[in-house]
Formats: structure tokens, sequence, C-alpha cells
């Protein structure tokens, strides 16, 4: 494995680690400090979590241009579910 590969590896990881926080806190009703991290991040999951967050704060346009950006469709799954789902859907 060459040096790009392994920091790739590791950012992937750090990246991964910060999905699981930014969940949690949202899980936890910690609204505002999940949406900090997911805020500063790129990727798939990140957006997901954002559109959860906005669906949550009862933003439903910034969260259907979210879910547009997560390449999923606007649910009315319950928040809690989706983002225990999302969780389940992060690498490990």
């Amino acid at each position: 494995m060459d040096i790009r590969a392994i920091v790739r590896a590791v950012k992937q990881k750090i990246d991964n680690t910060r999905l699981y926080q930014a969940v949690d806190l949202a899980l936890s009703g910690k609204w505002e400090e999940a949406h900090r991290i997911v805020q500063g991040m790129n990727g798939t999951h990140a957006c997901w979590i954002h559109a959860v967050l906005h669906k949550i704060d009862g933003d439903l346009w910034n969260s259907k241009y979210w879910y547009r950006h997560a390449a999923r469709p606007f649910t009315e799954k319950e928040p809690k579910a989706e983002l225990q789902e999302i969780r389940d859907s992060v690498p490990q």
C-alpha cells in the first residue's frame, strides 16, 4: 500500500468517526452540534444526515435540497429511525 492509499484510509476512518458523532448527537437531541459537524463535510452520508437534521428543524425545503445531494428521495420516515439507518450504513 502506498502512502496516498494510507492517507485516504486514515481520512475515511476519521470522516466515519465524525459521521457517527453527528448521528449520536442528533439522536440525543443536540441538533446544533450535529449540524456543525456535517456542515463542514462532503459525501453522501453527511448530506443525508444534513437532510434529516433540517427535517427535524422543520425546514423541509432545505431538507429536500440535502436529500437531493445525498441522492436519496425525501421520506416521511421518523427522523430517529432514519438516523439509526444512516448510522448502520456508515462503514466501520
